[in-house]
C-alpha cells in the first residue's frame, strides 16, 4: 500500500464517528488469501463484521492493516483484514459511511436519501415563483 493512502485514515476517521454518535460501525471486506476471517461466514468472496467495541476484543487499525478478536456463532475467531481488502465502512443504523471504489482510489460518500414526512415546515406543493423576488415594507 502507498505511504500517502489517505484509506487507513478514512477507516479510522467513520470509526471514531459511529463511535462519538453511538453508532455501529460495520466493515466491509474483499476476502483474498491475505484475510483471516471464518471462512464460513463469507459469501460472493466477501464479509462485512461488526467492529463495535461491544462486538471486539483488542481491536488495531493500523495503516496496513486491521486486526481484532470476535465471536461468531459463540467460537472465537482472530481476525486480520489487510486495508486493502476494505471496500468500506458504514454506521448500521443509518447506512452513511464511505464505499472504497478499486485499490487506492477515492471513497464514495453513502448518504442515506431522507423519507418524505407529512412535516408542516415545508412549503405547499404549488408552483415556484417566477422571477427575482421582491421585497416590500409592510406597516
Amino acid at each position: 500500500m502507498s505511504d500517502l493512502s489517505t484509506k487507513p485514515y478514512l477507516i479510522r476517521a467513520i470509526y471514531d464517528w459511529c463511535a462519538d454518535n453511538g453508532l455501529t460501525p460495520y466493515l466491509g471486506v474483499q476476502v483474498d488469501e491475505y484475510t483471516q476471517v471464518p471462512m464460513g461466514y463469507v459469501k460472493d468472496g466477501k464479509i462485512v463484521l461488526n467492529i463495535s467495541v461491544d462486538a471486539v476484543r483488542n481491536l488495531q487499525m493500523g495503516n496496513e492493516d486491521i486486526s481484532c478478536s470476535g465471536r461468531f456463532g459463540g467460537v472465537s475467531h482472530q481476525i486480520m483484514v489487510p486495508v486493502a481488502a476494505v471496500i468500506g465502512i458504514f454506521a448500521k443504523e443509518n447506512g452513511q459511511g464511505l464505499v472504497f471504489q478499486g485499490q487506492d482510489s477515492s471513497p464514495t460518500i453513502s448518504v442515506p436519501i431522507p423519507a418524505k414526512s407529512n412535516s408542516t415546515d415545508e412549503p405547499p406543493d404549488g408552483p415556484a415563483p417566477q422571477g427575482k423576488p421582491k421585497l416590500r415594507i409592510v406597516k
